[in-house]
């Protein structure tokens, strides 16, 4: 009960009123209405009222009578809190214990009254609960029901249910409902073996209980109607709560429900939800109140339960108007609204009291709800309360009325104006009072009357304000006078006046005489009307007023006369208005005085009873007649003997006489005078006095200790007597009174008689009544009180135990008046000793007391019941309870085995019986079932609260007894029934052993182990579980688990995709059928580090200077980084204004900034900033672009100056090689050396103009003239000086320059050609093509114009060269060469799969050629194999490689590749394929499907899916009972174990299962039948056998068969036509490669001194691909291994230096070395389609690339053997610096010695071919790369794969050879070609060669070949010799890209110094030394050497020398270099003539 205290505590911070600010007065909480509390506990209530100020709070009896305290028993504090305390059951009184009260709470706004609160007081009773045993069928619902006494029902509620001593948690098929019944649905026969018990608890002793175990009987299904198991009845609810209508029925078929409201099924309502329970109906509300039946129904029958609901609102109740304050005399209407049920009856009260109805009060409506009262006086103030009950539910609500003297006030008013005669006005005159008043007018003192003159308007406002108008709207003269306005209500009148003047002849009015009252104030109005006048006097008896103190003449002409007097002030008054000077006009009024009665004061001396009196009332002056009248307490004394009164009344006197004066003569006596001028009165009390005497006297008096007792003491007298009690204790002689205290318990009567309403022990002893008032003596009698004692029991055990089998004696004391009598009772039952020998009764008696025994022997169990004594005798009753438990040693538990595994068992029991003491401890005893109990093992102590255990440490396939014991205080039981089981297999002991970490990259690790001792696994070893966890900061530290089957002893795994340069930590588990062994000791191990995935943060760049800016950045993230942090790349280049790109230049440092020094002036640079660390450079940030400032420019890159006139020249000049910021002007300078002036002249031009007309110059002198660029940083450099004499005949002179013009593609281009001479030149275009110029002729796509520009439109790559232009004239003629550069976009690059996870792939690619611009980046695609949603991934220039990250585990993808540059994208690469590592999910045959079957469930084994590397996403799951056709889906959630429920017992059923990852889904199928219920198995499904079964079986089985040796039969048929087709395709591959050699060896070239050197072909036949498409190929093919080697020498013999062979194959899947960049791989065209899908899906291997390892034998002179180093290429490390050797050496290429391994890694995933075409087609590659047409090319190694075209020939003269065909798809394949150096014949034929010139091809007599075909010797030899058309397709763009690739792919130029220019002169043996004028430009990929007139003599001196005078020199083709060799008249560059260049391709 002090939770309730609590929550009033709680409620007092949330006011529960209107406004407590306002109103003063709240309910803190007004809902409580009922409390209930245990005596034992007692109860502390808060008042539920209050009020602020503090309001005095008091509570009260629901009778109106105080609340007094009772020591121990109730209490009331200051505060208002009202205290019960616990008690004994003798000390209950029903007037305290079990009462109404309520509370009050007063202050000055008033005092209201809680509600009643009914508080009552509970006992501890003795009461057992109990749950019957019940039946039900198999599949129905049963229900239990826990029964509780009647007495008890309302306090007591079931708080749980427990199923053998385990607590039931709703839900499944268990159901707990809300009024505490146990419902089990789907009952099976597992339900039976239970027992059921509830657990009730007290709500307020919170004591609890626990039933009896209750069994159910499980009956197999019986057909049979509906049988109603637990219903509902009707009742009342409260709307907004939930009800649960309980309907359950079993039968046989199970019935239907059916719910009906009213007679119609349920109307849809969210509200209401159908259960299993029944039917729920939430937030109730009236609408619901009916009729609800429940039908169910079967096919055997139907039941139906109804019952009445009944909705019930709670009343609310709003009392209007609130906090209301008005006048007295108002009439004042509450209102009280009640919502909620309609039955209820109202109640009014005003400050805690009833209501009555009265003169003033009604009380009108149905229900009483209006309250009414008319003229309130003051007393009427207060709280109003009305109350509204029903059936003990009661709400109310509160209304603070002040009543205040409300006599009007005028609060808004008119003043006094002059208007004219028709000008409107208003007056207003607002005035407030209580109630509100209502307002007259006058005017002039007559009344304002409505009429058509007037218009008058009165309104009240809604806060008491009463607002009048008078509206004039024509006014005339008349209207004009004092208007006043007069406010009226019950309390008074209020009045305000002022004049309003109307213009006009001026007149008065006429006027009324007047009366005034002698003593009071009277005014005299003088009613002039019209304006204006000059003054108004008034005149009496001639004399003008005023004239004394008491007479006021306000200014509009009022006369007041205060204090009248009848001689002075009464006559006539004349009014004189002065209207002109010297008239008036005058008007008289005669005042009358007329003068009130004064009564002369009297007063009225006391007497006592018998004497007489005499009054005279005497008035003193007045206007006679005077009347006087006697009243007696208000009424009119009536003289007569009645009254006994006389009254003799003479003209101006009246006196009153009593003769016999009596007590009814005591009163308030007023004399009332009365004339015609007012009443007076005069009012005395008259005092009788009369001496105390009793009516009643004290006797002494027996009281019953706890009741109510009135001591008799009855007294009267006037004044009444006050009495007096005293109190003296004891009940001998008294020995001293004390005063009685009066308290609430203990009050004084109104006639003084004493009342104690709760008597107690110390009561008893005499008393004194004393009375006394002052006349006479007092007087006083005493008492004697007896308080007598009931029967009561002081002293008894509440509980008791004992122990079965010994004696026990209960006691119990009473006291109380003699004689008592004590009886005993069990339970119920009275005991009687006499007929039960097991109990005695004794009593003593020892002093007042009386104490019984009763005593058992022996205590058996059956006495584990309540007791009860009971003391009697004449005054009342006592009882004590006892209860008594019996205790005993426990029953023995019932004991089961629930599970069995290996080294352990699962058992449960049940204890039924714990012998009425707490089960403290069980014992388990298990041992051998061959050993006796001696040899037993023992689990002792186990805890009381489990109710099952597992006994641990078994030995595996061994056969166990078990029993078991309990234990409580008292003992040990009984051992239970002994079980037998056996213990199942075990999982290993051991954990693996010698794990060893190996970190293999920076996202893998290897582990390696050994299995566990083979005594610790415990069986065989299925597989592993290898955890593993990251340890850094930040993990979770939960390890991630993969699986893997055993393989042997020895084990190994490699973890993938873990966090780069992470710590992990590995353990390893070995599992077998049993389950999981222990983990290995956690190792740990770090990855690799990798490079970091995030670039440097916070990057900024600042221009310090023209060629100094500063790089500043912030450090990556740390987990960015994976690696330990070695330093900063800044990569940065220069961005040209032709778009172009310069040298990339990077800068590495350990501090996060850098100084970038050296750049170009006035150039935009762009920069990344990178992070490495020991595995290399991480991701590059955003591009960031900075430009360096403005300086000081170069010279002009030319001038030239040539003679116009004799007085004038032309110079032309080029803009500076380095602008060096923005040209603003060229200053020309022109000077004679002979003229004398010191300074030369200057001229300024135009920034945009390049040529300047210089005239005024003399005939005959030279001058010279020079120029210089002009920035804002200032002048710059000036050019070189040209010397210039005019003249009149000028020679043609071209004033254009030459050099190199760079455009993009099919975009217009105008090449300059201005001349000047006289007479005018020619010009003339020629483009210079092999040895020869082409006139350049106009058409479409050219034209030249007048000033002689050549414009060539949409250019194309063919329209790449040198365009030559001469300016002719008479005198002479001049020349320049113009280089055309085209640029188109880049070539394909060619894309390779690099290493693949189970979640990336990593990619690598070469580009291709880069268009003559630099690439800007690439476009990556990929998509998932079977789709065409193909992604982009944009990639930098830089890069080349990427990994896709996030992809799909065992998928495939497609990817494609593109290039782009200044052009546009390039072409895209072909389509390559890959899947990333992992497989479908496969079910391990080795693992059980299935771990437990019962009737009703089974357990799945979902450890059993291995996840083929692919973490498994669904699981799904179908099954039913076989025999059926509906399936039953499940989806899986678990990876270990899944149990499939609510099975049907005995059942076969077949079961699906389907296992998902991203790879595919696995599948797995199964059959399986539940037990019995008993848990026995049943038989397989026997299927009856028809007449046709044999047959349909013989066709079943023989169909299959057939089908499959049909299948056969195809197949082997067309796998034998493919592998003809495969050998031919291979034979002719071979025969090609020996053509082609053939004609290589047929050269005309001269024979080189030396070794002989044999044809270099290997022919190597992937042997794992025949194994794969045909294992039969090899056997077919021989036991050679597969490879046919064709030449026998070339690799062990010695090489002539001058004649060496460098041949390198491409290893694509690139492997990542440490070593420098080993091979130049120049650019290089698959020029495929994509691959067919049609041979891919052979096998997993064969989606691999090419993979190959090779030997690089360096010869020497002196030995024959090579040494040799195994090389893989890594075109990741490739620069272009090519390679870097430090000698000359020759090199060959070669397989390594395993060459049987490195065969098996040529495999072609896509089963790539080469055709003749692809060889022929890589023959021109090689040639046009390398610009040799004089070389011999040499095949070296060709891989050709065995599934090429069907169009493979050998032959190669037959010009319909189908592969010529563009339009024939070939796949790739591998060929190899090495280019040697010319021969010395070849030197002489290629001196004036420029550079090759590729053409389109042309038909001619060499049928189609391209020129570079027809200049080559070979074929000029074959076409003498043989047919003149070899069959070689021309491919014309792929001449026309690599033809341009040779010298323009860099743009840029870059000074090197010498030790760069010797390892870029070491990277391509064979080149030579350079001259003075030679020149090497460094590209990417390639190297291009320019010629000079010195000449190597041989190779060996080319590779070991270097010129130094080169360091100096400008590499590239720049304009420069042609310009040079044009001056220096070589008219155009000569070819290289000496030192060899070779180089390798490999077409793929």
């Amino acid at each position: 009960m002090w939770l309730v205290t609590l929550l009033l505590l709680y409620s007092l911070q949330e006011v529960h009123s209107e406004d407590a600010g306002s109103t003063r007065l709240y309910f803190v909480n007004a809902s409580l209405q009922r409390v209930t509390y245990s005596s034992s506990v007692g109860v502390s209530l808060p008042c539920p009222a209050g009020g602020t100020p503090s309001a005095i709070l008091r509570w009260y009896l629901a009778t109106g009578d105080d609340i007094y305290d009772v020591p121990h028993i109730r209490h009331v504090y200051a505060n208002g809190t009202l205290q019960l305390y616990p008690f004994s059951p003798s000390a209950y009184n029903s007037y305290i214990h079990d009462n109404d009260y309520f509370c009050t709470a007063e202050n000055q706004a008033g005092k209201i009254r809680s509600p009643n609160i009914r508080i009552k007081a509970v006992f501890r009773e003795p009461y057992t609960v109990r749950v019957a045993d019940q039946r039900s069928m198999r599949g129905n619902v049963a229900v239990f029901k826990c029964l509780i006494p009647t007495a008890v029902q309302e306090y007591v509620s079931v708080v749980s249910w427990e199923r053998d001593t385990v607590s039931i948690v709703a839900g499944n098929r268990f159901l707990l409902t809300s009024f505490g019944a146990l419902y089990i649905s789907d009952v099976q026969k597992e339900d039976a073996l239970s027992t059921y018990r509830c657990i009730t608890r007290h709500k307020y002793s919170g004591e609890t209980r626990q039933s009896n175990g209750a069994r159910l009987s499980v009956m197999d299904p019986n057909e049979s109607s509906p049988t109603i198991l637990d219903s509902f009845q009707s009742g009342e609810v409260y709307a907004g709560q939930s009800i649960e209508l309980p309907c359950i029925a079993g039968g046989y078929p199970s019935p239907t429900v059916r719910w009906l409201k009213d007679g119609r099924p349920l109307p849809s309502d969210a509200r209401w939800t159908r259960r299993l329970t029944g039917l729920t109906i939430s937030d109730l509300r009236q609408e619901d109140s009916g009729n609800y039946a429940c039908e169910v129904t079967n096919s055997f029958g139907s039941k139906e339960v109804s019952g009445q609901l009944h909705i019930i609102d709670p009343l609310r109740v709003t009392l209007s108007p609130k906090n209301l304050k008005t006048g007295i005399s108002s009439t004042l209407f509450f209102t009280c609204t009640v919502e909620g049920s309609p039955e209820y009856t109202i109640n009014w009260y005003r400050n805690t009291e009833p209501i009555f109805p009265d003169q003033h009060i009604s009380i009108q409506g149905q229900h009483n709800d209006t309250l009414q009262i008319t003229a309130a006086q003051k007393f009427h103030s207060g709280a109003y309360q009305c109350f509204a009950s029903r059936k003990g539910h009661t709400s109310q609500d509160f209304s603070i009325i002040l009543l205040e003297d409300g006599t009007p006030r005028i609060v808004t008013s008119f003043s006094e104006k002059v208007v004219n005669p028709g000008e409107p006005f208003s007056l207003v005159c607002e005035a407030k009072g209580a109630p509100p008043p209502s307002i007259t007018w006058t005017l002039d003192d007559e009344p304002v009357v409505r009429d058509s003159t007037y218009k008058t308007s009165q309104y009240t406002q809604s806060d008491g304000l009463t607002v009048s108008h008078v509206n004039v709207s024509n006014p005339l003269i008349r209207d004009g006078g004092v208007y006043r306005c007069v406010a009226r209500n019950s309390a008074g009148s209020a009045e305000y006046q002022a004049r309003i003047n109307v213009r006009g002849p001026p007149r008065i009015r006429p006027m009324r005489d007047m009366t005034a009252v002698a003593g009071r104030n009277t005014y005299i109005t003088c009613r002039v009307i019209g304006y204006p006048y000059y003054s108004i006097k008034w005149l009496k008896d001639g004399m003008q007023l005023p004239d004394n103190h008491r007479q006021v003449l306000f200014d509009n002409g009022t006369l007041r006369l205060t204090d009248v007097q009848k001689g002075a002030d009464e006559g006539t008054y004349l009014c004189s208005v002065l209207i002109q000077p010297q008239v008036s006009i005058n008007q008289t009024v005669h005042v009358t005085v007329k003068v009130p009665p004064l009564i002369q004061p009297f007063d009225i001396p006391s007497t006592s009873v018998g004497k007489l009196i005499y009054i005279a009332c005497v008035v003193s002056s007045g206007d006679m007649p005077i009347r006087i009248t006697w009243h007696k307490d208000g009424q009119l004394i009536v003289p007569g003997p009645t009254s006994g009164v006389a009254i003799e009344t003479k003209e101006f006197m009246s006196s009153l006489q009593i003769s016999k004066v009596t007590l009814k003569h005591n009163g308030n006596y007023t004399c009332i005078a009365s004339n015609a001028a007012a009443t007076v009165s005069w009012e005395r009390q008259l005092i009788v006095t009369v001496p105390p005497r009793f009516v009643v006297q004290p006797n002494n008096q027996d009281c019953i200790y706890g009741k109510a007792g009135v001591l008799n003491c009855s007294v009267e007298g006037y004044p009444p007597p006050k009495v007096m009690w005293k109190h003296a204790k004891g009940v001998g002689n008294p020995q001293q009174y004390h005063p009685v205290p009066l308290t609430g318990r203990i009050q004084i009567m109104s006639n003084g008689s004493l009342l104690i309403r709760h008597v107690l022990e110390d009561d008893r002893g005499y008393y004194l009544c004393q009375a006394s008032n002052g006349v006479g003596s007092d007087i006083s009698k005493s008492m004697i009180l007896t308080v007598k004692i009931p029967a009561m029991i002081t002293s008894h055990p509440n509980t008791t135990m004992a122990r079965k089998g010994q004696t026990k004696e209960l006691n119990c004391t009473a006291r109380g008046e003699q004689p008592i009598i004590i009886r005993w009772e069990r339970g119920d039952t009275v005991i009687d000793a006499e007929r039960n020998p097991r109990y005695s009764i004794t009593i003593n008696k020892k002093g007042d007391e009386v104490i019984s025994t009763l005593k058992l022997n022996p205590a058996d169990r059956g006495d584990s019941v309540f007791f009860s004594c009971h003391a009697i005798n004449s005054y009342g009753e006592g009882r004590g309870l006892i209860q008594l438990t019996v205790q005993e040693p426990p029953d023995p538990p019932e004991l089961e085995v629930r599970e069995v595994k290996d080294r352990s068992m699962n058992l449960r029991w049940i204890q039924r019986f714990d012998g009425n003491s707490i089960i403290t401890s069980y014992d388990i005893e298990y041992k051998n079932k061959s050993d006796s109990w001696d040899h037993m093992y023992t689990t002792r102590n186990i805890s009381p609260t489990n109710n099952q255990a597992n006994i641990v440490e078994l030995h595996p396939a061994c056969v166990y007894s078990i029993r078991m014991y309990s234990y409580n205080k008292i003992g040990r039981s009984l051992p239970s029934k002994e079980l037998t089981i056996s213990t199942e297999e075990a999982p290993p002991d051991g954990p693996p052993m010698d794990v060893i970490l190996q970190p293999m990259t920076s996202q893998s690790i290897r582990v390696t182990w050994r299995a566990p001792k083979k005594e610790l696994q415990n069986g065989v070893i299925r597989g592993y579980q290898i955890g593993y966890r990251e340890n850094g900061p930040g993990s979770n530290g939960q390890y991630s688990i993969v699986e893997m089957k055993a393989t042997g002893d020895s084990e190994v795994y490699t973890l993938d995709n873990l966090k780069k340069f992470a710590q992990y930590g590995v353990v390893v588990q070995a599992f077998n059928r049993a389950g999981t062994g222990p983990s290995s000791t956690e190792i740990n191990a770090t990855t690799l580090e990798d490079v970091p995935s995030e670039p440097p943060q916070n990057i900024r760049a600042i221009s310090v200077t023209s060629d100094e800016a500063v790089i500043t950045w912030a450090e990556p993230p740390r987990l960015t980084l994976h690696g330990v942090l070695k330093g900063y790349r800044v990569v940065f280049w220069s961005l040209f204004p032709d778009g172009e790109w310069g040298e990339m230049q990077n800068i590495t440092t350990t501090r996060e900034q850098v100084e970038l020094r050296g750049l170009e002036k006035f150039t935009n640079y762009s920069v990344q900033v990178l992070a490495y660390t020991q595995a290399g450079d991480g991701v590059r940030s955003n591009v960031l672009h900075i430009q360096t400032r403005e300086d000081l420019p170069g010279p002009p890159a030319g001038i030239k100056a040539v003679p116009s006139s004799l007085s004038s020249v032309v110079v032309s000049w080029l803009p500076p090689h380095k602008p060096n910021g923005v040209i603003r002007k060229y200053t020309i300078y022109c000077s004679s050396p002979g003229s004398g002036q010191p300074a030369p002249s200057e001229y300024e031009a135009n920034p945009q103009m390049l040529f300047y007309h210089i005239t005024h110059l003399s005939r005959g002198k030279q001058y010279h003239i020079w120029a210089a660029a002009v920035t804002t940083a200032g002048r710059g450099n000036v050019s070189s000086k040209v010397i210039v004499e005019p003249a009149g005949k000028v020679p043609a002179k071209i004033l254009s320059f030459g050099g190199t013009v760079t455009t993009p593609w099919m975009k217009e281009v105008r090449l300059p050609c201005k001349s000047v001479g006289e007479p005018a030149p020619t010009i003339k275009w020629t483009k210079d093509s092999d040895d020869s110029a082409i006139p350049v002729t106009a058409d479409s796509q050219r034209q030249i114009l007048s000033n002689g520009t050549l414009v060539l439109r949409s250019v194309k790559a063919e329209d790449s060269g040198y365009y030559t232009c001469t300016a002719t004239n008479t005198l002479g003629f001049d020349t320049i060469i113009v280089n055309l550069v085209v640029q188109v976009p880049p070539d394909q690059p060619r894309l390779t799969v690099s290493t693949t996870s189970t979640s990336s792939i990593t990619l690598a690619w070469i580009p291709g050629d880069n268009g003559g611009s630099s690439i800007r980046g690439f476009v990556l695609q990929y998509s998932v194999d079977n789709t065409e949603e193909w992604r982009d991934v944009f990639i930098s220039s830089s890069e080349r490689s990427f990994r896709l990250d996030n992809l799909r585990c065992g998928t495939w993808y497609k990817v494609k590749l593109a290039a782009k540059n200044s052009v546009g994208s390039g072409r895209i690469s072909e389509i390559i394929e890959a899947k990333t590592h992992g497989r479908e999910p496969v079910f391990n045959k080795d693992q059980p499907l299935l771990t437990h079957i019962n009737s009703t469930h089974a357990g799945l084994n979902l450890q059993g899916w291995t996840s083929g590397g692919c973490p498994i996403t669904d699981m799904m799951l179908d099954f039913r009972p076989k025999g059926t056709w509906a399936w039953q889906s499940l989806k899986a959630n678990s990876t270990t174990q899944l149990f499939l429920s609510e099975l049907r017992e005995a059942t076969w059923y077949e079961l699906k299962m389907k296992a998902c990852n991203s790879a595919g889904c696995g599948n797995q199928s199964s059959q399986f039948a539940t037990t019995d219920y008993d848990g026995s198995t049943i038989p397989p499904i026997k299927s009856a056998r028809g007449e046709g079964d044999d047959v349909k079986k013989l066709f079943s089985i023989g169909s299959p068969v057939i089908l499959v040796t049909i299948g056969v039969a195809l197949l082997f048929i067309i796998r034998k036509k493919r592998k003809e087709k495969r050998l031919k395709r291979l034979r002719d591959a071979k025969s090609l490669a020996e053509m082609l050699i053939s004609k290589n060896n047929r050269s005309i070239d001269t024979p080189v001194k030396g070794p002989p050197q044999g044809p270099r072909l290997h022919i190597d036949i992937p042997r794992v691909q025949l194994l794969i498409e045909d294992k039969e190929g090899i056997k077919q093919i021989g036991e050679d291994k597969a490879a046919v080697p064709v030449t026998d020498t070339e690799f062990s013999q010695s090489v002539n230096p001058q004649n060496f062979c460098t041949g390198v194959s491409l290893h694509h899947q690139a492997l990542i070395q440490n070593s420098g960049p080993l091979i130049d791989m120049s650019d290089i065209r698959p020029g495929t389609n994509p691959v067919s899908r049609k041979s891919i899906k052979s096998a997993h291997s064969s989606r691999n690339r090419y993979s190959s390892q090779w030997t690089l034998s360096r010869p020497s002179q002196s030995q024959s053997t090579a040494s040799a180093r195994t090389l893989t290429s890594d075109w990741r490390t490739m620069g272009s610096h090519g390679i870097t050797a430090t000698e000359s050496d020759s090199y060959s290429a070669s397989l390594s010695q395993d060459t049987d391994k490195g065969r098996n890694s040529m495999v072609s995933t896509e089963s790539a071919s080469s055709t003749y075409e692809e060889l022929a087609r890589a023959y021109e590659h090689a040639k046009l790369e390398e610009h040799l047409q004089h070389a011999k090319f040499t095949i070296t190694e060709c891989f050709i794969s065995d599934s090429s075209s069907d169009q493979m020939t050998t032959g190669t003269n037959d010009p319909a050879d189908s592969m010529t065909s563009l339009s024939t798809p070939s796949e790739p394949g591998i060929c190899r070609f090495t280019a040697s150096p010319p021969k010395p014949q070849d030197y002489d034929r290629g001196k004036n060669v420029a550079v090759p010139i590729p053409h389109r091809a042309n038909k001619s007599e060499f049928c189609n070949l391209p020129l570079y075909m027809k200049t080559d010797p070979f074929f000029r030899k074959q076409g003498e010799l043989h047919d003149p058309c070899p069959a070689v397709p021309p491919r014309e763009a792929s001449i026309r890209s690599l033809t341009q690739r040779a010298y323009h792919t860099q743009g840029r130029h870059k000074t090197l110094d010498s030790a760069k220019q010797q390892a870029l002169t070491l990277g391509h043996s064979g080149l030579g030394s350079l001259g003075a004028g030679s020149g090497t430009a460094t590209l990417p990929q390639r190297t291009l050497t320019m010629p000079s007139s010195n000449v190597a003599a041989t190779a060996s001196t080319s590779s070991t020398s270097s010129n130094p005078t080169n360091s100096g020199n400008k590499m590239g083709g720049s304009r420069d270099s042609l310009l040079e060799s044009s001056s220096s008249a070589l008219g155009r560059l000569q070819k290289q003539s000496a030192g060899a260049y070779s180089k390798s391709y490999t077409l793929v």
